[in-house]
């Protein structure tokens, strides 16, 4: 591995702001008719990092991606319920993907569920599109929840999440 994953430091936020905003827009995630304030809520890593945890994962002193762990339905979470953490905002800059970025960052939260006194199950949402997503999460054992799918939009807007669970 060519990179380390760490909590992020404030001087970080806006490169990984921008990281985080960049992949939802150029990865079609924001069809959804996303307002610009929930594109600002993407940029905002230091509101994150108030409220959760927020990892990067770093080459020498660049910023290749981060995720926000959400311990014990902190109040970032928008699933967790007593006994699980969750996992919000994983991104990764295009000029870094396919080199395992992604799957460290989810393995990361992983390990620091499984440090969360009477954390029982680690949860996330992602979009149907995100089929590469999919497979790391599924190879790490995560399994579909689809009676948790939500819709995190105002009828009559679809945009359905999917949800998947690790158990810890």
């Amino acid at each position: 591995m060519d990179f380390q994953i760490r909590p992020a430091l404030p001087t970080e936020y806006t490169a990984l702001g921008e990281i985080t905003a960049t992949a939802y827009l150029h990865d079609g995630l924001l069809d959804f008719g996303a307002s610009d304030a929930y594109l600002e809520e993407l940029r905002d890593v230091a509101k994150r990092a108030a409220a959760a945890e927020v990892l990067v994962a770093l080459r020498d002193d660049t910023v290749l991606g981060g995720v926000t762990f959400v311990p014990s339905g902190g109040p970032m979470a928008d699933l967790a319920r007593e006994g699980e953490a969750e996992i919000r905002m994983l991104a990764v800059a295009h000029a870094a993907r396919g080199r395992g970025v992604g799957e460290a960052l989810v393995r990361a939260c992983v390990d620091r569920a499984r440090g969360v006194d009477g954390c029982e199950r680690l949860i996330l949402s992602t979009q149907r599109t995100m089929r590469a997503a999919h497979r790391v999460y599924e190879r790490l054992g995560f399994v579909r929840t689809p009676d948790r799918d939500w819709n995190p939009l105002p009828e009559p807007d679809d945009i359905t999440l999917l949800t998947y669970e690790l158990s810890l």
